[in-house]
Formats: C-alpha cells, sequence, structure tokens
C-alpha cells in the first residue's frame, strides 16, 4: 500500500502495533520488563540435566608418602626393583556418601595429620563434624557399595596382601620448558657436515592447505606435573613394623609425596564388564 494511500485511523493502529521511536538515549532511560525480555531473549541457555561421570574404583583403597626405590631379593635369589611406599597418621574415613544422601555411593579418606593453624575453617568444620584429626589430603573413592563408617580407620594390610595387584596414582615430576627431542623422543639433526638442524622442531605443517596447525601437534611446552596412573603392580611385601609396603617398579612422583594406591581394575573380575 503506498504511503499516500494510508489514513490516519490505519497510521495510529500501525503505530499502536510498534512503540514509537524516541531521539533520547535508550540508556538514559529506565528499561521495561519486556525490553529485557526481547534483548536478552536470544542469550538464553537451554536448560539440559548435567550429569557427572566419575571411574568406580574396584575397592577401597589408601594414600601413602613415596619413600624411595630399592632392590629386593626374593628368596630364589632373584632381584626385583621395588618402590616403598610409608604411611603417617592417618587413612581415617571422614565423610560416607549414599546414593539416597549424594546421588553416588564413595567413601571420603583423610591422611597426613597436620597442626590446626594449617587448615581453613571450613576445612577444619568438615573434619570436627566427622570427629576425626586435622588431616592434609582428602580423596574420594567411588564404590559400588558402601559398608564403611565415619572415623573408621583403614589398615594396609587388612586391604592388601603379598601378591596382589595394585594401580598407583601421583603427580609426575615437573621438568619445566622443554624441547621436541626431550618430551616427544624426537630424533635431532646431524651435527657436522653443514647441517643448520641439529635440535630444531622442523615443520609443523603444510601452508596453504589447510594453513594451519593441526590441534595435538606435538611441540615444544611444559614436561611433568600431570596427574598419572600407573597399573597391574604387583605388591612384593608388607612389613607391619616398619608400616611400609614393597611395590615391584616405579611409580609417579618424587620422594616425599603423595601416592593414591587402590585394587587394580579387572574387566569381567572386580570390575562389570557394562
Amino acid at each position: 500500500m503506498p504511503l499516500a494511500s494510508l489514513s490516519l485511523p490505519s497510521l495510529g493502529y500501525c503505530c499502536q502495533k510498534s512503540p514509537p521511536l524516541s531521539l533520547k538515549s535508550s540508556f538514559l532511560s529506565k528499561p521495561t520488563k519486556t525490553q529485557f525480555s526481547v534483548a536478552f531473549k536470544t542469550t538464553q541457555k537451554r536448560s539440559s540435566s548435567h550429569i557427572v561421570s566419575m571411574s568406580t574404583e574396584a575397592g577401597i583403597g589408601v594414600m601413602g608418602t613415596k619413600l624411595g626405590m630399592m632392590s629386593y631379593f626374593e628368596t630364589d635369589g632373584t632381584v626385583v626393583p621395588v618402590t616403598v611406599v610409608g604411611f603417617r597418621e592417618g587413612n581415617i574415613v571422614t565423610q560416607v556418601k549414599t546414593s539416597a544422601t549424594d546421588g553416588y555411593d564413595a567413601v571420603q579418606v583423610g591422611y597426613r595429620r597436620v597442626r590446626d593453624k594449617k587448615l581453613t575453617k571450613p576445612e577444619l568444620g568438615h573434619l570436627g563434624k566427622a570427629g576425626v584429626i586435622p588431616m592434609r589430603h582428602l580423596q574420594e573413592f567411588r564404590l559400588q557399595s558402601v559398608e564403611f563408617e565415619t572415623g573408621q580407620k583403614l589398615a594396609v594390610e587388612e586391604i592388601f596382601k603379598e601378591g596382589d595387584l595394585v594401580d598407583v596414582s601421583g603427580t609426575t615430576i615437573g621438568k619445566g620448558f622443554q624441547g621436541g627431542i626431550k618430551r616427544h623422543n624426537f630424533k635431532r639433526g646431524q651435527m657436522s657436515h653443514g647441517s643448520k638442524s641439529h635440535r630444531a622442531l622442523g615443520s609443523i605443517g603444510a601452508g596453504t592447505t589447510p594453513g594451519r596447525v593441526y590441534k595435538g601437534k606435538k611441540m615444544p611446552g611444559r614436561m611433568g606435573g600431570s596427574k598419572r596412573k600407573i597399573r597391574k603392580l604387583k605388591i612384593v611385601k608388607i612389613d607391619n613394623e616398619l608400616r611400609v609396603v614393597m611395590i615391584k617398579g616405579a611409580v609417579p612422583d618424587k620422594p616425599g609425596n603423595l601416592l593414591r594406591i587402590t585394587p587394580a581394575k579387572i574387566v569381567g573380575k572386580n570390575i562389570p564388564k557394562n
């Protein structure tokens, strides 16, 4: 319809549908509720149920302190390299979670007694509610069924025995920023005969196609300082007098740091196939 043919009533009807524009600045006037709903209509996120998936352990575990490595001689004279793990005061159940209260079954365990001033007030309140001593480390073990009580002390000799397979978790030793040769075991170039590429990374991709570097490309960067789990290590010796456990092989971290020891996961034996 041409503009000349529009009558005054029709113009008034059009103005009723869309509010008239104002020459004043919009941010000086107080926005209405309808303006807010229009402005943020596109930024509203759809509500979706967030499901947290956690790994279920094969059984309750303990925390320990790495003491170092040594050679262990078996009865037949075989020399076995072992890692010695000691245990400070702790490994006490501080909280029990059930499907009815938290949506899943788990046990929270504390380790390594410290002074009260080393912890925050919320941490002291949490441990005081459980009636246990102040401890530095708190870790959770998710289980298929919970049969523990708050304040119960976990004994290593009752959970594990010699010959058992365990999974040991720790933090690898931090190496700082390292090149491709040390970080990813790249080969170096010739050191003589006019070679100008000795320890350089080399090509990191093509030119125009794809015109970028692929994600995950192995390049120099920070090495170590990450969580690592070594699976299915054998317990060689449990010494109750010295309160140490000898585990065959090497484990992450350096002496004096925290380790997490759990029963090894074997699908079909202690972990369901599904």
